[in-house]
């Protein structure tokens, strides 16, 4: 964990950043490090509005690919680098690192806002982003996680899935979907602890599998594990997308909006894509069912980006003015208006489920988004009980390191380069060692 910090921190350093604070002329310069999805680019986009409603001030953005903004945000803020005021971080990072004391307590800020209106949050997004009682980020937007499909192709295909699938059924209905022109699902294959290990950590999930048992001995060779991890694998290989070892969300999202897979698995979120007339050639044609299941139901993850102050930030209070900016109820409104209701960051506030523009695009995934989030629970994560909290993500500062290293090797067997067994193997190892370092603390 140390020796990947450093070396992001040397990245950091390398590439340079310039540092947040005063410009000439009497303007103040806010430096945001957040990742390139959809809708913060729309903020990017829609940023002058902020700086027009707060004269003075400048905002440069940092914005890179989701792995590279994990490795060099947590490089800056655990080292107290001061390069960013602003970081999007998620519901993993928020309470680790207010208890570090390494984020700015932002309840403060929310309560002497009137308009701010912090209650409106999903109730398990703001739970999430708390220490003792204290929020110390703001959701941009939240997201639980199901199961897209493409009503054209199913029609066509003449397929069909039950309201509350099992992995098996969905694998079926891959191989029937899958011909020359099609894939029959997207899943995602890309190294990282946020790429593949995001869905494949809740098919475990679903399986009965769990990463640690209660005496924090891994459990990545058990027969549960071994079986999930198995069916994700042959049937990305079969019957997914093309060059799957590369491929995330952004480019599931790709292939899906344009009608080249039949299914996907994956965030809520997508729906901003894949309902975007402008974007998606199959917007109103998507049909969407929850996490498939087996041993375990109510298998959809938890998850937000969400954006907290560095306290090592020389511009806090306008560094708050940020962020009050881009995840208040009036920037919703803002989006909706200018851009349209389909680029609304979804899943943060209830409120957003209740303008008019947005119910009417989103009656088809509204209720099973937030149906998803409300169910899922962090803190009873699998079926059997363990020592740790999260569900696509164990709760822990070394599941950076470790989640990244065993997503190598899901990775590489999705590539076909070793085989799931051997995979599990080298993982199991992985495990071992955080597992006893735990247990030593006892």
């Amino acid at each position: 964990m140390l020796a990947a910090v450093c070396a992001a921190a040397s990245l950091a350093f390398v590439t340079g950043c310039s540092g947040a604070g005063s410009l000439g002329g009497g303007s103040r310069e806010v430096t945001v490090a957040m990742v390139s999805n959809s809708q913060m680019q729309d903020a990017v986009k829609l940023s002058e509005q902020f700086e027009q409603q707060n004269p003075g001030v400048h905002v440069k953005f940092v914005t890179l690919s989701e792995n590279e903004a994990r490795a060099k945000i947590t490089a800056s803020v655990s080292t107290g680098g001061g390069e960013f005021d602003v970081v999007m971080i998620s519901n993993y990072e928020t309470p680790m690192w207010a208890k570090y004391g390494w984020l700015v307590n932002l309840t403060p800020y929310m309560n002497a806002d009137s308009s701010y209106d912090a209650d409106d949050f999903i109730p398990t997004l703001k739970s999430a982003l708390s220490y003792n009682g204290q929020m110390y980020s703001a959701p941009f937007y939240g997201e639980s996680s199901f199961l897209m499909y493409n009503k054209k192709l199913f029609a066509q295909a003449g397929v069909n899935l039950p309201a509350t699938p099992t992995w098996p059924q969905v694998a079926d209905a891959a191989r029937r979907l899958t011909n020359d022109k099609t894939a029959g699902i997207c899943l995602r294959g890309k190294p990282g602890w946020g790429e593949v290990l995001a869905p494949l950590n809740t098919v475990i999930n679903a399986y009965g599998g769990r990463w640690f048992d209660e005496d924090w001995n891994a459990q990545l060779t058990s027969p549960e594990v071994e079986a999930a991890v198995q069916m994700y694998v042959d049937t990305v290989r079969r019957y997914g997308e093309a060059g799957a070892s590369s491929s995330g969300f952004q480019e599931c999202g790709n292939l899906m909006s344009q009608g080249q897979v039949a299914m996907w698995y994956d965030a809520t979120s997508a729906v901003s894509v894949l309902e975007s007339p402008d974007d998606s050639t199959i917007a109103g044609d998507v049909g969407y069912l929850p996490a498939p299941t087996m041993a375990k139901n109510d298998n959809g993850w938890l998850y937000t980006w969400s954006l907290g102050i560095p306290s090592s930030s020389d511009n806090k209070g306008d560094a708050w003015k940020f962020i009050d900016w881009m995840t208040n109820k009036s920037y919703i409104q803002h989006v909706a208006t200018t851009l349209g209701a389909t680029h609304v960051p979804p899943g943060s506030r209830m409120s957003t489920y209740q303008l008019p523009a947005y119910q009417k695009i989103s009656q088809p995934f509204a209720e099973q988004t937030l149906s998803a989030m409300q169910a899922a629970d962090q803190l009873k994560p699998t079926l059997k009980p363990v020592p740790y909290t999260g569900i696509q993500f164990l709760a822990i500062p070394e599941f950076q390191d470790l989640g990244t290293r065993v997503s190598q090797q899901i990775s590489a067997a999705i590539a076909g380069q070793i085989s799931v067994h051997d995979a599990l193997e080298q993982a199991q190892q992985y495990a071992q060692v955080v597992g006893k370092s735990y247990q030593r603390e006892r």
